[in-house]
């Protein structure tokens, strides 16, 4: 069982910055794949970064470039850099975990999940 907390939303201005946490209240470095989705209103959840347990990471296309994925396995931890930020990168974040090395894209594909953190973008 792993449980995830995010933290580090807020409201910033667009081409500013957040950084987005998540803690893992289990060992995840060996044996969870991390990612993050988000979930703007009225809209599906989709996937903006995941991190496999050996470190290879993974971009939606709109993020690519602005966005960065890193994890920190003695602390439990992955972080979410967010820069350049654009409205339309507003919405809910989530941190979820899928067991194993094997990332995907598909947010059903993840068992376990966080309560989400609000990242509001003006313009």
């Amino acid at each position: 069982q792993v449980q995830l907390v995010e933290s580090g939303g807020g409201l910033v201005q667009a081409g500013g910055s957040l950084r987005l946490s998540c803690a893992a209240s289990a060992r995840t470095s060996s044996r969870y794949v991390v990612g993050w989705f988000r979930q703007a209103p009225r809209k599906e959840r989709e996937f903006v970064a995941a991190v496999r347990s050996d470190g290879g990471t993974y971009y939606a296309d709109s993020v690519t470039g602005r966005f960065t994925i890193s994890r920190d396995n003695a602390k439990n931890m992955v972080y979410l850099q967010m820069n350049s930020l654009k409205p339309e990168d507003s919405g809910v974040y989530y941190c979820a975990a899928r067991p194993g090395n094997y990332y995907s894209r598909t947010y059903a594909e993840y068992g376990y999940w966080g309560q989400g953190t609000q990242v509001t973008v003006s313009s």
